[in-house]
């Protein structure tokens, strides 16, 4: 079977492979590039949130017969997906399976069914298991040995207690034996080790790159049954990079038994890769879908889209009103995809402004490219587009991060590293150490206290120990178990916080009766600056944003302090906080401790503005006496909403018309006279320190 799929746009490639979800045998999908087929992968993943399963199948090496620049997670990727095909195989009933992947990946071959199935290793709780025969089995799977186990193929024995972290698994498993019977598996978080979830069983893939198994290749497509089905985007653009691959893997053999004299030291080219010759043969086995903007095979059946791309409107939300309206009055169904909620309240903040009547069906979902279909009725919008936002593919899973020692942390750690104990103190960390608990061995810390006095900690409570920070240049006085110094140290500190905390609940006191402007809640305007921002908010930067424009909302004097490193978005926030005040007919001052830092900041609040009704302007020494002067007198008018500048803001020749909001960038570097000027005349102004 040959079919073009001809006039797709945008997403909707990705919409239609989704449509035949329910068919019951593999798809394939061979997009141009690991980064394309990243994006479409994400937009599988989207729309089939329930299955079924989308995996991607990259490439494992960097070049071909540089064994040693392999991708360790691009090999549990291939495995993940080998595992897959070999299971949704196996099984009498099974349900699709969805692989996305590009031309290099296909140059590698795998290795074969049955190898896979020979190679893999079942376990069940209660079947017997000698400890030393798994060890063997692994390391004969090129699995490494280690204290303890946080990435694939590596795996650790305690005792009666087996950590490994198979390829083909997102988790890895524990399994704990009574003797030699399995008496529980469970998964578990390889940042914290904490258990997850129970299984009952589980299958242990081995390395599908291992030299091992290097005898028993075949090409991708002889792994797939005949059933599958081939989506491709570019077929020959497919062929000529296989073709060219295979002769750079050809030239690098060459040149490798060449310089060994003749001796053949790895695998031809023709056990580890695929020629463009024998692919096409292969490729002409499967049902073959072309779905991009140029077709290789003839005589195809040919199905046409009457598709077009998501229009552009530069950001002028007249424009794309107008637009909804015709596309309502067309009787076309629109469509705006958003990835969160937050987003979509924005979306939905702006039209209710604009025009309230105006219909769409918002869905909360993330799509690379929005799509016009004309036979449909259909349009749908992806707000990143809308709003000119910078958009990623967005992985799926992840692991949570814990405040306390990880494992990856502790693997860093060196003997005489300082670390702090929850309940013990300060002490020095003195490596790694077996205890029999119970009569099981368990995997332990141990910390050497003053005087030599030695703690030894189980890995279970690992999340009471971190690493010491401090301050630079002298050790910190370590502690004595036994004695009362640390709960101590630890009551002297809890004081003083409660100290503090009183002060501050005195300070807070005193602002809230101190009157102040409360700025308007947020409106249209304020939604689409922040719709417009081209990164995606992380979750403590719309906290602080929030938080900011809450406190700008009371009748009472705000100062807040913003903390974060470099590159974490505390210039965003400045900049919506100074649009707030300026969309309620305030000024903005926003003072930085270096030239070179007015200049950065004019230039963000110029760009991020431009759009919008703000008049932005700078003093520096860049500007001479004249233009300065000129530019004060504009702030003095309140034609200026917001001035960026150094310590030039503090001098007593500048006057605002209404000052609303004062921005302090790196308050830190301002020394306590320049922060006494700036004092007195803010009183019932907001503050805003980042």
């Amino acid at each position: 079977m040959r079919l073009h799929l001809r006039g797709l746009v945008g997403s909707q490639d990705a919409v239609v492979a989704a449509a035949v979800a329910h068919a019951q045998h593999p798809h394939v999908f061979i997009l141009h590039d690991k980064d394309e087929a990243a994006y479409f992968l994400s937009d599988l993943q989207h729309l089939l949130p329930e299955g079924p399963e989308a995996l991607l199948f990259p490439s494992s090496y960097k070049r071909p017969y540089q064994f040693d620049e392999t991708e360790n997670a691009n090999v549990l990727m291939r495995a993940e997906a080998l595992n897959r095909l070999n299971t949704t195989r196996a099984a009498t009933t099974g349900n699709s399976v969805f692989i996305v992947t590009y031309p290099e990946a296909l140059t590698e071959k795998v290795i074969n069914r049955q190898s896979l199935v020979k190679n893999t290793f079942n376990a069940k709780v209660g079947d017997k298991l000698d400890v030393n025969f798994l060890g063997e089995l692994l390391g004969e799977y090129d699995f490494e040995k280690t204290d303890f186990v946080y990435e694939a193929g590596q795996y650790a024995v305690r005792g009666g207690i087996v950590d490994v972290f198979s390829y083909a698994n997102e988790l890895p498993f524990r399994l704990e034996l009574f003797g030699d019977e399995i008496e529980s598996i469970r998964t578990f978080n390889p940042e914290t080790q904490l258990s997850v979830e129970a299984r009952p069983s589980i299958s242990i893939i081995p390395n599908v790159q291992t030299k091992m198994l290097t005898e028993t290749r075949e090409a991708f497509f002889e792994f797939l049954p005949r059933t599958a089905c081939i989506w491709a985007k570019d077929v020959r653009q497919t062929l000529d990079v296989v073709t060219e691959l295979y002769e750079k893997a050809e030239a690098n053999f060459q040149q490798m038994l060449s310089e060994a004299g003749g001796m053949q030291i790895v695998s031809k080219p023709s056990d580890l890769f695929e020629s463009g010759k024998s692919f096409k043969k292969l490729l002409d086995e499967f049902a073959v879908v072309e779905f991009g903007k140029r077709f290789h095979f003839k005589n195809a059946e040919t199905f046409q889209f009457a598709a077009k791309p998501q229009p552009s409107f530069n950001k002028e939300f007249e424009r794309m009103v107008k637009n909804l309206q015709e596309n309502q009055l067309r009787n076309f169904t629109t469509i705006i995809t958003a990835d969160t909620v937050r987003q979509a309240d924005r979306l939905r903040t702006i039209f209710d402004e604009l025009d309230n009547n105006v219909k769409f069906q918002h869905l909360l979902l993330a799509l690379r490219e929005g799509f016009v279909d004309e036979q449909l009725e259909l349009a749908v919008y992806t707000d990143h587009q809308l709003f000119e936002r910078y958009y990623r593919a967005q992985e799926t899973k992840k692991f949570s991060k814990k405040k306390a020692l990880t494992l990856r942390e502790l693997k860093t750690l060196q003997p005489g590293d300082y670390v702090t104990h929850q309940d013990y103190g300060i002490a020095r960390f003195a490596g790694l150490t077996q205890v029999d608990i119970n009569g099981q061995i368990q995997e332990a810390i141990r910390l050497v206290y003053r005087d030599d006095d030695l703690l030894t900690v189980s890995i279970h409570s690992l999340h009471k120990i971190a690493k010491y920070s401090g301050a630079e240049g002298s050790p910190p006085t370590m502690s004595k178990l036994g004695s009362p110094e640390w709960e101590n140290k630890k009551k002297s500190v809890k004081k003083k916080v409660k100290d503090i905390a009183a002060d501050l609940i005195r300070l807070y006191a005193k602002r809230k009766t101190a009157p102040g402007f409360a700025f308007s809640p947020d409106g249209f305007m304020q939604a689409e600056l922040e719709s417009s921002f081209i990164y995606e908010d992380t979750p403590d930067q719309a906290k602080a944003t929030e938080d900011v424009k809450q406190d700008m909302q009371q009748p009472h004097p705000m100062d807040r302090l913003i903390c974060g490193d470099v590159g974490f978005g505390k210039t965003e926030i400045a900049i919506r906080a100074a649009f707030k005040a300026v969309a309620d007919g305030k000024q903005a001052a926003v003072l930085v401790p270096t030239t070179i830092l007015a200049m950065q900041h004019y230039k963000t609040f110029r760009d991020r503005l431009a759009t919008l009704p703000v008049t932005v302007e700078y003093v520096n020494r860049f500007k001479s006496t004249k233009q300065i002067k000129e530019t004060l007198q504009r702030v003095a008018e309140g034609k200026t909403d917001i001035l960026i500048g150094t310590h030039r803001l503090t001098n007593k020749d500048i006057k605002f018309k209404d000052l609303g909001l004062l921005i302090i960038d790196e308050e830190q570097k301002f020394g306590v006279k320049t922060k006494d000027k700036l004092k007195a005349p803010r009183r019932p102004r907001q503050g805003n320190n980042c």
